[in-house]
């Protein structure tokens, strides 16, 4: 799954990196690093302008701000948001809450990569002994190895708010789900010395990471064929990430700060792995 990640780049070097050709400098969102549910976050999409001078019928690639946590158009309420933040890939093309944004509306969330914990096996004996009634977890921190931008498969949708008039500034939400996939067997491109030597040993699940290769197909509206577009959802290629254990400060979502990020020595005590 996916319930927490760092989202630290500016702006600035996202318009260059995904060629955007639009984004409103007033909607910047400061970096994060500890991007919870529910919280704004930039996206990459593409969609026409809706300027009276713009082409109707032309895509524009646009680095916009959404909510996490994504509200279906035909959803009554938004209470549900905090629980959309993921959509699977084996699903998402025929799940009601998802299979119409997926045909229409995709797009890319930026992060630095994220954060998933782990519980050791020690803590685990415990807790099955009824020794302790909460395991201790470890957080590891999973990004590219090679310090590229981490690219999340998205996708996002509009709702329309019932009770505020069309004028009103909060009438319509703009919200977004990241997908996520099987999570890599194969060993990690840079592993750890104590811990989990692949990404299925930290969680059975992982966002989905488009590689640069698969940018532009994956924004692309005009692909909308249910069945071409199952082929997107395909893995990256195994080694391409490293994972390393991080202080557990992380995991109370008031902590933000780059230090979050900053590996440690081993895991903590009494969480190894």
């Amino acid at each position: 799954m996916c319930g927490r990640y760092a989202a630290s780049r500016r702006p600035e070097d996202l318009t260059g990196l995904f060629q955007i050709e639009k984004w409103e400098p007033e909607e910047t969102l400061a970096p994060d690093w500890n991007v919870a549910p529910t919280k704004e976050v930039h996206a990459v999409l593409e969609r026409p302008l809706k300027d009276k001078d713009a082409d109707p019928d032309r895509p524009v690639r646009q680095l916009r701000v959404l909510k996490w946590g994504l509200v279906p158009s035909w959803a009554k309420t938004p209470e549900g948001a905090a629980r959309m933040i993921n959509a699977r890939a084996e699903t998402v093309p025929d799940k009601p809450a998802f299979r119409r944004a997926f045909a229409q509306r995709r797009c890319i969330l930026p992060a630095d990569g994220y954060y998933e914990w782990v519980t050791g096996a020690a803590e685990r004996q415990l807790e099955e002994q009824g020794k302790k009634k909460r395991a201790r977890k470890q957080p590891y921190f999973v990004t590219p190895a090679d310090g590229s931008v981490f690219a999340m498969a998205g996708l996002y949708e509009f709702w329309r708010d019932p009770t505020l008039p069309p004028e009103h500034p909060g009438a319509w939400w703009a919200t977004c789900s990241v997908i996520t996939t099987e999570a890599d067997k194969e060993p990690l491109g840079v592993a750890p010395e104590e811990g989990p030597h692949s990404l299925a040993d930290i969680h059975p699940r992982m966002p989905l990471m488009l590689t640069p290769d698969r940018w532009d197909a994956w924004l692309d509206p005009s692909r909308t064929d249910p069945d071409d577009l199952r082929s997107l959802l395909t893995p990256p290629p195994a080694g391409l990430m490293r994972a390393y254990p991080v202080a557990t400060s992380v995991s109370n979502v008031r902590n933000n700060g780059p230090e979050l990020l900053e590996e440690i020595a081993a895991p903590e005590e009494g969480t190894l792995f």
